[in-house]
Parts: C-alpha cells; sequence; structure tokens
C-alpha cells in the first residue's frame, strides 16, 4: 500500500513539471505543499482547483483544510477563510480559488475581509487565483463524460486584474504570468504583512487526468477534439506530455 502511495506522489511531482502555457497550475499547487505553514488553515473552492488540492498537497498534522461541502457549490473559499480568521485569527490562511467562484462571489467577499483583517494578531491571508479564463472544471467535464467540445460561449471568462483588485483594498497583490515566478511569488506571499491575492495566469488545458483512465473517457475525449474543440490540440498534446512523464517516472 505505501509503495502504491510513494509511487503516485512520483506521477503527481512528475505531472507538475509538464511545462505549459503560461503556467501549468499543478507546478503552483506543488511548490505550495512544502512552504505551508504548520499551523495554516486551508479553504479549496470548487472547480480544477478542487483537483490540484486533493493532488499535490501534504496536509500535516495539525492544518486544517475545507472544501465545499457537496464538492458542488462554487464561491465557498473565501468566505471559508474569512470564518477561519474569526475563529482563530492567530493562525494564518489560505484560500485556493478559480477565476470562476472569485468572480462569483470571492471578490465581494474580500471587501469584507478588507474591514477586519488590521484586528487579527496574524494577519496573513493569501488568496490564490487560478486565472485561466475558462470554467475549466465543467469544460473537462463535457469532454470528457459527454464527448462533447469546449462550449466557448458559456465556458469562458473575461479578465479581471486581481491582483490590482487587491492593491485597491489596501492588500498585497502579486501576480504570477510565467513559470519562473511561481516559487518566488509563494516565498513573498508567506513573509507579508498583510492579505495577498495571487493572480496566476494558468493554462486551462491541462487535464485533471485520473490515476487509471477509462477506455470510454478516452473514447469521449478524442470525439471532442473530432467535433472542432477550440483548444483540442493543445490540450491533447499537454494530455500527452502529462502521461508520458508519468509513465517515464513509473519505471525509474
Amino acid at each position: 500500500m505505501q509503495g502504491w502511495v510513494d509511487e503516485w506522489w512520483e506521477v503527481t511531482e512528475a505531472r507538475a513539471a509538464t511545462d505549459a502555457s503560461p503556467i501549468n497550475p499543478q507546478r503552483v499547487f506543488q511548490s505550495l505543499s512544502p512552504r505551508l505553514p504548520g499551523d495554516v488553515m486551508l479553504a479549496c473552492d470548487v472547480g480544477s482547483a478542487t483537483n490540484w488540492y486533493a493532488r499535490h498537497l501534504k496536509i500535516r498534522h495539525g492544518m486544517l483544510g475545507s472544501v465545499s461541502g457537496g464538492l458542488a457549490s462554487m464561491g465557498n473559499a473565501v468566505p471559508y477563510l474569512l470564518a477561519a480568521k474569526f475563529a482563530h485569527p492567530e493562525r494564518p490562511a489560505v484560500a485556493l480559488v478559480g477565476d470562476g467562484a472569485m468572480q462569483m462571489l470571492g471578490n465581494n467577499a474580500l471587501i469584507t475581509l478588507a474591514k477586519y483583517w488590521r484586528e487579527w494578531k496574524d494577519p496573513r491571508c493569501i488568496i490564490l487565483v487560478l486565472n485561466n479564463h475558462d470554467l475549466s472544471q465543467v469544460t473537462w467535464e463535457q469532454r470528457v463524460m459527454e464527448g462533447d467540445p469546449k462550449f466557448d460561449t458559456s465556458q469562458d471568462l473575461p479578465e479581471f486584474h486581481y491582483d490590482q483588485y487587491a492593491e485597491l483594498l489596501g492588500f498585497k497583490g502579486l501576480r504570477m504570468e510565467h513559470e519562473d515566478d511561481v516559487d518566488r511569488i509563494w516565498d513573498e506571499a508567506m513573509a507579508a504583512d498583510r492579505p495577498v491575492v495571487i493572480n496566476a495566469y494558468t493554462d486551462p488545458d491541462i487535464a485533471p487526468l485520473p490515476p487509471h483512465i477509462e477506455f470510454d473517457q478516452a473514447k469521449s475525449y478524442l470525439a471532442s477534439i473530432v467535433k472542432g474543440d477550440s483548444s483540442g490540440v493543445h490540450s491533447a498534446k499537454l494530455s500527452a506530455k502529462q502521461m508520458g512523464r508519468s509513465l517515464f517516472k513509473r519505471k525509474h
């Protein structure tokens, strides 16, 4: 059993090292994991962030973590972070949010955060926004479950400068635009003396590949590409890279 666990950690590490454009979201979470304070409170929203939270973060004894109760209601992470800080103002907190959830509720909840953060013993609150301009979890469900290409009209999200908005509220705003930024930005955020919003430009075409891919899933995915998915070729190349890295890691 432990051997399987160790192998899976090697696979996730290998997938996080896959190059993407502009940033592989798995790399963002892989970089965060060893930097988490021992008493951190984590709040993860609904969407592709849930996949990366579950796969790449090693939760240690003493940490607290929360996801949306039914894993379906978007917009929970920033309100959960607020509740955690009210309950434990002496502990740091990190919220992991997609841009869909951030535009749905997270941006508004930051106004409440701006009102209260100065009252807390430890002001450290980090909100990571995966800014990929796509409701990517549903996009991947459409591809893999139904064989449908991405429906751009419903899935595309407008650009919003989360880091600049954070500065307007008196927070620290940081921007991840390149993979070389990832480690540095996390270190800067962890050392801040106020809440931080990280605007991370990530690639929506990184597939949340399961440990074992079923034939029907692969068949549906290929069907979505044949039907003219706007990101089909790019996502297929990235998926092949991920699979290649995983297989190489398992053999070595």
